[in-house]
């Protein structure tokens, strides 16, 4: 049974391309979707077939798209449009978007329905996601921990959802993150080369380890503000991230290796709400992103401010700085409102 939408072109819209007009209209699928639905005859202008998804609409046209139902298909997820997304870009390939902390990125135990592919699955359809990582991660690429917030990258299709995993396991998807971590840390720059494995003794938890099937996990750090010391705590430094590798857990579990874990990290780190500047989850986020697009070419580079929870930490923090280094003058107004 198909479902008819139907739509008049406000002001706002008028000069918009069809396709893009459809996806901005309640009830119709992604721009992807939509467009296809132009191909497959499901869309009309004004009563007449339209033939084009770039054909231009304007003020005062009436657009009625059919819509068929969805089909089930086995181990399909099931789409949660109350999942808000905060998309930064998006085309018919692909999708990189701002994750907010707090949300699991595919299904696990405890979440099943309330996951990032719930909701990709509402946006884009079950049908028009990448399935290489298995039929309950559609479009999944890489992930964030559930409360590590930032951008990431989705695929709509198999053909770019293995083209990115290749630019990451080449190294040349340039993933930076920004995390506030316990004590002074007195170099600008490191790099930490360790394996990485699960713990024996607590299943959850990630840890450095010499064994043979432990993997290699390598993180480049930049030191951008140290903060004093204050009553309760050693003071903190924050630091830019850059990921060679995508292990779980990494920056998390190297950072607790390297003697200085992340601020409110409730697994690896230190337990005590004052030390953790009331933080209930780590201060981490993917704050920069840049990557050649697999089919178009372009160079697609986005940048995220911190969310309100981390930024509050860091402007507490204002007057206990010790000064920005260079990287930091650089990179610390892109983070935050303060220059």
């Amino acid at each position: 049974m198909a479902v008819i939408v139907n739509a008049l072109v406000g002001p706002e819209s008028d000069g918009l391309r069809l396709d893009a007009f459809l996806a901005s209209v309640d009830g119709c699928p992604s721009r992807s979707a939509c467009a296809k639905l132009v191909a497959a005859g499901e869309v009309t202008i004004n009563s007449t077939l339209a033939t084009s998804k770039s054909e231009t609409v304007c003020l005062g046209d009436r657009i009625q798209a059919r819509l068929p139902d969805p089909e089930p298909e086995d181990g399909a997820l099931a789409p949660n449009p109350s999942i808000l997304l905060d998309v930064r870009f998006e085309d018919d390939h692909l999708i990189v978007l701002s994750k907010q902390a707090g949300l699991v990125c595919h299904p696990s135990p405890g979440h099943v329905d309330d996951t990032l592919a719930n909701a990709l699955v509402a946006r884009c359809g079950y049908g028009h996601l990448g399935m290489l990582q298995g039929d309950d991660r559609p479009g999944i690429v890489h992930r964030l921990d559930m409360d590590t917030s930032g951008l990431m990258v989705c695929a709509k299709d198999d053909a770019t959802q293995k083209a990115l995993q290749d630019l990451i396991r080449l190294r040349v998807l340039d993933r930076r993150y920004v995390t506030l971590v316990h004590g002074y840390v007195a170099p600008d720059s490191g790099t930490i080369t360790t394996g990485i494995a699960r713990s024996r003794r607590d299943r959850l938890r990630m840890t450095v380890s010499d064994d043979p099937g432990a993997r290699e996990a390598i993180t480049t750090f930049r030191t951008l503000e140290r903060f004093e010391a204050g009553r309760f705590d050693e003071g903190f430094s924050l630091l830019e991230c850059h990921l060679y590798t995508g292990r779980t857990h990494q920056i998390r579990v190297h950072m607790r290796h390297a003697g200085h874990p992340c601020v409110g990290d409730q697994l690896y780190g230190r337990g005590d709400d004052r030390t953790n500047m009331g933080l209930r989850r780590q201060f981490l986020h993917s704050w920069h992103i840049r990557f050649d697009h697999p089919v178009t070419g372009e160079t697609i580079e986005l940048a995220d401010r911190l969310p309100s929870d981390l930024s509050s930490v860091l402007e507490s923090l204002h007057d206990r700085s010790m000064g920005r280094t260079q990287a930091g003058e650089k990179i610390c107004p892109l983070l935050v409102t303060r220059s």
